[in-house]
């Protein structure tokens, strides 16, 4: 069985397949790693997410890993919403601070009533869910991704579990359930949000319905979407392939 807290990392970029290093520790090596092969140049999420808005996760989410980040995001615009601060607006100055969520909070892994790695499935669950929102991911598309896997250094068992969700169609109701408490839907729909900048009415909707299934409120899915984009800059020269092949 795979790690399912490793894949999540990969998911999010802050691994380069192949190496020891991050993305952002490590672009040079990912410029190299262009010129020999393009396909595994940069990190898994850009291979099988894509990254059309060319953005990638702050060094802050990376130094955390997947789960911590995932949780720290969803509980920081959980508290902003239960201040009753707006949620912010314009692009962010400089790197926020992200810390993982408090231990003795519904938001921390540990807290997850069905397990951390069964919580994680859901979260991955989820990021590809959203990337098949705008339909780019056809039988082309994953036809294609079937055979860039092998040269992301993944477990066999994970490019098992990842074909299997890519080839399944959506089932929302599913996905839903996974998420067994308040803070878990609130994370379910940051793990989303992350994998996507909703630039097409696709992915819009598509966030839009998720949110509604998992009775957030508006307000709430706001300052996920203040958080979520604060922790996103732009994704520097030779750290990512392109998102379209």
């Amino acid at each position: 069985m795979f790690d399912p807290k490793k894949l999540l990392d990969d998911l999010l970029g802050s691994q380069i397949p192949g190496t020891s290093g991050t993305v952002r520790d490590k672009a040079g090596q990912a410029v190299q790693m262009a010129k020999d092969n393009p396909l595994a140049a940069g990190a898994l999420a850009a291979v099988l997410l894509g990254t059309g808005a060319g953005r990638e996760v702050t060094g802050a989410a990376v130094k955390l890993g997947g789960l911590a980040a995932i949780g720290g995001l969803a509980y920081k615009a959980y508290q902003n919403y239960k201040a009753g601060n707006a949620p912010a607006e314009g692009p962010a100055t400089g790197e926020p601070e992200l810390l993982p969520p408090p231990k003795d909070t519904a938001f921390h892994p540990s807290q997850a009533p069905q397990g951390e790695d069964e919580f994680t499935l859901t979260l991955i669950r989820a990021m590809i869910s959203a990337a098949k929102a705008d339909g780019h991911i056809d039988d082309d598309e994953r036809q294609k991704i079937a055979g860039k896997l092998s040269l992301a250094g993944l477990d066999s068992d994970a490019e098992k579990f990842l074909m299997k969700e890519l080839e399944s169609p959506l089932d929302l109701d599913a996905l839903v359930a996974g998420a067994k408490t308040d803070a878990q839907k609130l994370e379910l729909y940051t793990a989303s949000r992350l994998t996507i900048d909703p630039d097409t009415r696709a992915e819009r909707g598509y966030l839009d319905l998720l949110a509604g299934r998992l009775g957030l409120p508006d307000a709430l899915v706001d300052h996920v979407e203040a958080t979520v984009s604060a922790a996103k800059v732009p994704a520097k020269a030779g750290t990512s392939p392109n998102p379209r092949w």
